[in-house]
């Protein structure tokens, strides 16, 4: 029933001189520095980065798919002894011997032209043939050759790429930072995890302390006549209380020591001690900037661009995949047979090649139409979710906003009822000490008293919670008034 006299405990928790005498292996630590410390310590910092490398890759890779491709392919050597079948003029088949060698080299280039989707190339040959029952040697080389092949009627994935790989790219560094200030408010919460225990623990212990010192006030009361001996049993049993209190408290305060130094990655240290995080922060904040940045800065509004994309992206596919595929080749050069190297080179001849390769379907059963309708029905239902999840994004940090300033009110409203608490308790203590006031009204201000502080701690842990998601919504910090980057 009485949770004790605590006289000196605001001064312990709400002063960073509170926590002075520290052992020489406690280590002080701010809700700043637990926060900085989760984001490169922790293995969920660890996991963004590496996530947000493995995207980076990615977008290389889809750059690379735009440069100039350079390769070097060929047979060395291409040696075969054999029989092999021959049909003769008659029909008839012989099995004629086979002892030959050829080998090739082939260097190429190519490059995509996003515009349409064809593929501009470039290419130069050389090939040997020896016949090893003849004794004879012969070259053939394509000094140079350069053709285009245009794909026609077909979907452009070069196009489509283009429009979309950037999107996910800046998409994956927003969510980076996201994932970063996720683990703020992961920290955030183990924090005063931890500080709720420490002051739950020192509550108890205070208690434990005071319950006694009044406990040999009363007992003289007692002996003088004073107090029944009634009150007498009821101090004992508010010590047995106490004494219960403190080891719960000790308990809960290891296991949040655990979970904050798991989390952090604190695990060198033995002993971990909090200062109470200040009340106030100097920052402005209006629904309209914190709408403005978060459209600026968070993934989910360049998803929302990227959904739209993609929607239209699949609709083209579908259109482009309709069965009707054909595709234009066409390739100028010179090449040149010859029984010696410098021979192929010189005076090669001219070298033209056009193909146009085509596949129309006659009967389809309206595949076609049906995956392009599909297709278009998905792009529907795309823009309808993307609009309904847009007015869930701004109604999330609209009610953020608001909830940040009711938490604000509710902090100072809860430190005036802790100062209140506190005065109310030392006037309680006095007059049970005079003699002017029963143990059940004292053990009322305790309860008061104590009860304030931990909603004291509870509401700074709103606020602070209700901050850091305000960060991770807008990804902007209202204090410095910039974008929150990370390198």
């Amino acid at each position: 029933m009485m949770k004790g006299v605590i006289c000196y405990i605001i001064m312990v928790m709400c002063c960073n001189s509170g926590y002075a005498q520290l052992k020489d292996d406690t280590i002080l630590l701010t809700l700043q520095q637990v926060v900085d410390m989760s984001k490169l310590k922790s293995i969920e910092s660890k996991q963004a980065i590496t996530t947000r490398e493995t995207k980076y890759w990615q977008y290389r890779t889809y750059r690379s798919n735009y440069q100039p491709q350079l390769s070097l392919n060929g047979t060395l050597p291409g040696f075969n002894k054999t029989f092999t079948e021959v049909q003769q003029p008659d029909g008839t088949i012989l099995f004629q011997s086979v002892h030959n060698n050829n080998s090739s080299l082939n260097l190429s280039f190519s490059q995509g032209i996003s515009a349409t989707g064809g593929t501009v190339y470039g290419t130069t040959q050389l090939q040997r043939f020896d016949d090893f029952d003849r004794k004879n040697t012969l070259y053939n080389s394509v000094p140079f050759g350069i053709g285009y092949m245009q794909p026609l009627f077909q979907f452009n994935s070069l196009f489509w790429d283009k429009k979309i790989e950037p999107l996910k790219f800046n998409e994956s560094r927003q969510a980076f930072i996201e994932n970063m200030e996720q683990i703020a408010i992961k920290a955030n919460g183990y924090f005063f995890d931890l500080l709720l225990a420490q002051v739950n623990l020192q509550i108890a212990q205070t208690n434990l302390t005071n319950t006694e010192k009044i406990q040999q006030i009363a007992k003289e009361k007692y002996d003088l006549g004073k107090i029944s001996k009634n009150e007498i049993l009821q101090l004992q049993l508010e010590q047995l209380k106490a004494q219960k209190a403190a080891g719960i408290a000790k308990r809960d305060k290891e296991i949040a020591t655990l979970n904050l130094r798991a989390y952090a990655g604190l695990n060198n240290a033995e002993n971990i001690a909090l200062v109470v995080p200040q009340s106030a922060i100097d920052m402005q904040v209006s629904t309209d900037k914190v709408l403005e940045e978060a459209y600026a800065n968070r993934s989910d509004a360049i998803a929302f661009v990227r959904r739209i994309a993609e929607a239209n992206r699949d609709v083209a596919k579908a259109k482009g995949d309709n069965g009707l595929n054909a595709a234009l080749t066409a390739q100028l050069g010179f090449s040149k047979s010859a029984a010696t190297v410098p021979g192929v080179y010189r005076s090669p001849q001219n070298q033209q090649e056009v193909q146009l390769i085509f596949t129309i379907p006659i009967l389809d059963w309206g595949r076609s139409r049906s995956r392009t309708k599909t297709a278009q029905a998905n792009m529907q239902f795309t823009e309808y979710a993307v609009e309904q999840d847009k007015q869930i994004f701004t109604q999330e940090i609209v009610t953020q906003v608001t909830l940040f300033d009711m938490m604000k009110e509710q902090l100072q409203l809860t430190a005036n009822a802790d100062s209140i608490a506190s005065e109310k308790y030392q006037i309680a203590k006095d007059r049970y000490v005079l003699g002017n006031l029963s143990i059940t009204d004292l053990s009322i201000a305790f309860q008061e008293k104590d009860q304030a502080k931990r909603d004291y701690i509870a509401a700074l842990r709103d606020f602070w919670g209700a901050y850091f998601q305000l960060r991770y919504l807008s990804l902007y910090d209202f204090e410095k008034k910039e974008k929150i980057e990370y390198k």
